[in-house]
């Protein structure tokens, strides 16, 4: 190698190391793996495939199958009486939000208290509960600071710490005020640390311009936040120049004409949804738009100390019940999203996101549906169907290995004993 060529080699690797960055592997064969396990669900059949091996090489699946001969020269992680699963998906999450339940203004704290980077940090150890959980993708869905998620995205892609992979929106489009309470103008600062305000049509393309600016994979806009609502027309512009640039939109609603606007816009996903009149469910299905339903179970009923109190929470919960059922019978697709940005006392934010599912078996769901709606369905809403959602060849090895069945019974989810994000192993047998 001539002198100038090595010490440029030398000088790269020094950056890297410097940098605490890992170095290329220039002539290293992939490293090749294999997973046994008792049975696997692919994401796509309704059925698990016994006595099941997925074969990796490098980041990638090369093969699954029953009883697949193994290569020699091949890592194998023989994992018993587990079943193996593609990674999960949570379609709605807040990395960089952890606020007490009991708090009042628990986000107008956060902001005016913890800077992004703090906020980022925390998004770091959040993550990796997830990841540990069996989460292996999020969809953050802003409450991220200042473009917190974009920093955390990237800090994770390039190996600084361990976490899902991340989709970020950075910061949410909305009416004005965001979703603060009335800030006297003082504070009012404090909202643009956490949304784009806008009004006018002209106003919301820049705001979509500057997203995707700003390192946006998805945008997601609050369509209505109590007191103001956008118009049909700015979400039209929205959704108009978010599909230029090849980005799903997703949209916070909470109403009969928030949610109304919002599909006839033709955004990607509804966030929420929790009033679905008939026509717009009819709408959805004609316009293949998702709905994400982040519902609560039930037992977060039983922590209310006030009878009345427990009383109204139970109802709200079974009316959101009784409109995913709805939806699912009028034949909306679901995609599973947590909306968790709360601390659950005794539980990380990887299991009390994966609560969601349990809500979702509440209010009827079949098991392999759920399952559906995190994987292959969630792929499919955050356009990564082609890398992410399912076990089969030339897919990220995303792999995550849990106790029992859970097409037969979905708590086999909190037993989770492996996790693999491309083809590294996370957690369980090394």
């Amino acid at each position: 190698m001539p002198s100038r060529s090595r010490r440029l080699l030398t000088t790269v690797i020094g950056t890297l190391l410097l940098w605490g960055l890992p170095l290329p592997s220039w002539g290293v064969e992939p490293t090749r793996i294999a997973l046994r396990a008792a049975r696997l669900f692919d994401g796509k059949s309704d059925k698990v495939l016994p006595d099941a091996v997925v074969l990796i090489e490098g980041s990638n699946i090369q093969a699954v199958g029953t009883g697949l001969s193994i290569p020699q020269g091949t890592q194998v992680f023989d994992l018993g009486d587990v079943t193996l699963l593609p990674g999960l998906i949570d379609a709605h999450s807040h990395l960089l939000l952890n606020v007490d339940a009991e708090a009042e203004d628990g986000l107008l704290t956060t902001i005016a208290q913890s800077s992004t980077a703090e906020r980022a940090l925390l998004g770091a150890k959040l993550g990796r509960e997830m990841l540990e959980a069996g989460v292996t993708t999020v969809r953050d869905l802003g409450n991220s600071g200042l473009n917190g998620d974009v920093a955390l995205r990237n800090a994770i892609q390039r190996g600084w710490v361990q976490g899902p992979r991340i989709s970020a929106s950075t910061r949410a489009l909305a009416p004005h005020g965001g979703q603060l309470p009335t800030l006297q103008p003082p504070a009012q600062a404090l909202i643009e640390q956490e949304y784009v305000t806008i009004s006018g049509v002209e106003e919301a393309r820049r705001a979509v311009r500057q997203a995707i600016a700003d390192g946006a994979d998805c945008i997601k806009v609050i369509v209505d936040n109590g007191h103001n609502l956008l118009s049909l027309e700015e979400l039209k512009v929205i959704v108009e120049e978010a599909h230029r640039k090849k980005r799903p939109v997703a949209a916070h609603t909470t109403t009969d004409e928030s949610i109304r606007t919002a599909v006839q816009a033709g955004v990607d996903s509804i966030e929420h949804g929790y009033s679905l009149p008939d026509d717009v469910a009819a709408l959805m299905v004609r316009k293949r738009t998702f709905l994400v339903p982040t519902d609560n179970t039930l037992d977060v009923c039983d922590s209310i100390d006030a009878a009345a109190g427990k009383e109204r929470c139970r109802k709200s919960i079974t009316r959101a019940h009784d409109r995913l059922r709805r939806a699912v019978a009028t034949g909306i697709r679901i995609a599973a999203g947590s909306d968790m940005y709360v601390v659950m006392p005794g539980l990380t934010r990887g299991q009390a996101s994966v609560q969601v599912f349990i809500s979702y078996a509440e209010a009827g769901l079949k098991p392999v549906d759920i399952l559906r709606a995190a994987t292959v369905n969630a792929a499919e809403l955050l356009r990564m169907q082609d890398r992410i959602g399912s076990l089969e060849p030339n897919k990220l090895a995303d792999v995550v290995a849990v106790e029992g069945d859970p097409l037969k019974d979905l708590r086999a989810l909190k037993q989770v004993r492996f996790v693999m994000k491309d083809g590294q192993v996370v957690l369980g047998a090394r």
